[in-house]
């Protein structure tokens, strides 16, 4: 129906230019696809079936119930906490949890800050600068001086939210120039993806090719999660250097410190308070709420927000508030936000308990007003007069009028952007190192697979959040479609969760005791004329073509990803489901083989002698991890896998739906290669082969990329068993393949 009405949106957008042949084009189409729609829907199994047919958020939804239960116990965990003894310890297990989720920050170097110019405007003065909060990599701020002053005065820390002019823009001009004025020393510093600070920007119209500043930061935030970091680690790191740089100006006293920002600014507030305490008094805006409702009403948000199971370790939006006190915080926030106030209101409730066992309820309060995820008078004010009680600098809290800076004078590079003004380092060439590095722990632990291959698969399962399917789950039987030579069998299967697995049996009518199960991102419509099924069905094996988890009949919804990214379009899921795996340390490549896993033991169950797989693309990765956790799975065949996670973080502009075949943190114990080693003797075919990007690879460069399992398929004595072709069809491929099963 989707293309339906897709085709009459095309011929209601037909202008009058457009020819008569081109109308009858699209007549055609219409035409035909009533005719598609009855040979796909042939093939749903959960279509008559009232609380399964609108299945497609399945994924969502089961990945919220898992996050929702280890938040209810976290819940539970707090609410008998009775005594300050008990809120401290509470406070020391926040503080580490989030330190041991981000990760150990880099080197503290030299910030070798360098003033770019300085402006003199009535009653304060700017001064432009670059600092480097890494080696290289480069971050632009600006300074804003109360003049003329008396003595030393507080310093706050201004973090801007996901602007594509980050601090430049008026809203958060207003807030900047209003507490300069009123008599604050306040640093702006610029976030990456944003402002002048493009790491996907276009020269050429001065944008960023992959869209808004989420976007910017989602490109290598799921590259560094691989790595075993979070674009977190290094954003948050940019903010801890500006309050370094802060606290070396004269004019500033270190004893009166503040940090505020609105959005994402809000997030590095509430993170970079919870962590350092440098900081008195911080005031983040439009962020705080609670994980439950965030993910109910939004969902996960995008990568620096994102901490690697951190809703796994039980750790909830209030521990960053209870990380920090009793110094002063106050929430700041709004009714319509879409960082949900019913989690706002529930997270002061909570942490005003801890204030309270303090004896300090004083130093913590909510302000909040009727307005959308935006900045309102009265919460500005709200926010002015609190950094002048708290940083001890009184005054008149009422907001002034202000005069803009204009776009030239609040430039900070000479260009507009620091990539184009001078060599810097970006997110994703730091983290590229970085991969680099964990690429060659794992060449050398290679060396001993006796070792290390047991040790990768154990990692493997860990680390993907994969779990043993239950073998006492009993398949449901919906109807059957007989064909020539076989007929097909529709059925479901009680996944992981409160979800099925929809999927169709091709059973032969002289069956040879062989299996497979053939799985593609497309869904199993996108399987069932293949040459391939049809080969192996009508030589007797029994296949299974499952719609996994987010595809086909269960997916992926609302989660698709086609239009998450501005410069291309992507086929599968968005980052949003992926993310929401992470933060519960699991993945959808775990959640996934072991749906596969239940499928095998399905069929063995049902007689068949050997069990072997065919995957697609981004769901090789599931079947190989499958494999190698599940010795029965006999046999596997990749069919356009990408080659390694490595190549995914080498590439800037990586392939977008290769993503959720990723495991966060695989590169600091395995590679894919390792997976497909740990399979010998079993056999193994890999046709077709690309990098990160998509792009098919060369034999000599497979056969260097892939040197481990053809030499350890060599050292077990089954060096033929393991395939790897490209150029060839797949169907002329797998029939060579599966060719002993159906003589």
């Amino acid at each position: 129906m989707n293309r339906l009405c897709m085709a009459y949106r095309q011929l209601r957008s037909v202008r009058s230019g457009t020819t008569w042949k081109q109308l009858l084009v699209l007549c055609s189409l219409c035409l035909l696809l009533p005719g598609r729609i009855v040979a796909q829907k042939e093939y749903n199994v959960l279509q008559n079936w009232f609380l399964l047919r609108s299945d497609d958020n399945a994924l969502f939804r089961h990945l919220l119930r898992q996050s929702t239960n280890h938040l209810e116990k976290r819940t539970a965990t707090v609410a008998r906490i009775n005594t300050l003894n008990d809120w401290k310890k509470r406070q020391q297990w926040a503080r580490q949890t989030l330190r041991d989720a981000i990760g150990p920050f880099p080197e503290r170097t030299p910030l070798n800050a360098k003033t770019v110019r300085v402006l003199h405007k009535k009653g304060y003065r700017v001064e432009h600068l670059i600092y480097e909060s890494q080696p290289g990599f480069y971050v632009p701020a600006t300074l804003f001086v109360p003049e003329p002053l008396t003595g030393k005065a507080p310093g706050i820390v201004y973090c801007s939210g996901h602007s594509p002019t980050g601090y430049k823009a008026h809203p958060y001009q207003q807030v900047l120039l209003n507490l300069v004025q009123k008599g604050f020393v306040v640093l702006a510093f610029e976030a990456v993806g944003q402002g002048e600070r493009l790491e996907y920007g276009d020269e050429k119209t001065g944008k960023s090719f992959v869209g808004s500043p989420t976007r910017e930061h989602d490109m290598p935030g799921v590259q560094t999660f691989i790595s075993g970091s979070c674009q977190a680690r290094y954003m948050l790191w940019d903010g801890i250097r500006a309050l370094d740089y802060l606290l070396t100006r004269p004019e500033v006293d270190p004893a009166r410190i503040g940090m505020t920002g609105r959005s994402g600014g809000g997030t590095q507030t509430a993170f970079i308070g919870a962590l350092d305490d440098r900081i008195l008094a911080t005031a983040p805006e439009c962020y705080i709420t609670n994980f439950t409702r965030l993910l109910q009403a939004l969902g996960p948000p995008d990568a620096e927000q994102n901490l690697p199971n951190i809703i796994g370790r039980a750790f909830d939006e209030p521990d960053f508030l209870l990380a920090r006190a009793p110094k002063p915080t106050l929430m700041i926030t709004t009714l319509n936000d879409y960082f949900n106030h019913q989690g706002s209101r529930d997270t002061h409730a909570e942490v005003s308990r801890i204030y309270q066992a303090y004896g300090k309820p004083e130093n913590f309060g909510m302000v909040e007003d009727i307005a959308a995820h935006a900045s309102t008078r009265k919460n500005r004010e709200a926010m002015y007069a609190f950094f002048q009680k708290t940083l001890r600098n009184p005054g008149n809290a009422q907001e002034d009028s202000v005069e803009y800076l204009t776009t030239e004078e609040i430039q900070v590079t000479p260009t507009g952007q620091v990539s184009t003004s001078q060599k810097t380092e970006t997110i994703f060439s730091l983290n590229a190192r970085q991969a680099d590095k964990l690429l060659a722990d794992l060449q050398k632990a290679r060396k001993n697979p006796g070792v290390h291959l047991p040790n990768v698969v154990r990692e493997a399962q860990k680390l993907s959040g994969y779990l043993a399917p239950n073998p006492d789950d009993k398949p449901v039987f919906v109807g059957v479609l007989p064909k020539k030579g076989f007929q097909i069998e529709k059925q479901f299967i009680k996944g992981e969760g409160d979800y099925v697995i929809p999927y169709l049996l091709y059973v032969p009518s002289k069956p040879n005791g062989k299996a497979v199960i053939y799985v593609s991102p497309k869904g199993k419509a996108s399987l069932t004329s293949n040459e391939e099924v049809l080969t192996l069905v009508n030589g007797g094996c029994h296949v299974l073509l499952p719609d996994l988890i987010g595809t086909g009949e269960t997916g992926p919804g609302q989660w698709a990803g086609s239009n998450y990214f501005q410069h291309v379009k992507m086929d599968g899921l968005g980052y949003d489901l992926w993310y929401g795996s992470v933060l519960i340390g699991r993945s959808l490549v775990g959640l996934r083989a072991g749906d596969v896993v239940k499928l095998v033991k399905l069929l063995k169950r049902k007689g068949a002698t050997d069990v072997g797989g065919i995957a697609v693309r981004e769901l090789s990765p599931v079947l190989l991890h499958a494999a190698a956790f599940e010795p029965a799975i006999s046999r596997v065949a990749l069919l356009n896998p990408y080659v390694s996670y490595h190549s995914i973080t080498a590439h800037q502009f990586y392939n977008l739906d290769f993503i959720e075949g990723t495991v966060s943190a695989a590169l600091t114990a395995y590679d894919l290669a390792d997976l497909a080693a740990s399979l010998a003797p079993r056999k193994l075919l890999m046709t077709n082969v690309t990098d990160g990007k998509g792009s098919e690879q060369t034999q000599d460069v497979l056969q260097n990329e892939l040197s481990f399992v053809t030499s350890t398929y060599q050292h077990a004595g089954f060096p033929r068993a393991f395939h790897l072709t490209t150029g060839d069809a797949n169907n002329e491929i797998l029939n060579d393949f599966f060719a002993d099963w159906m003589k």
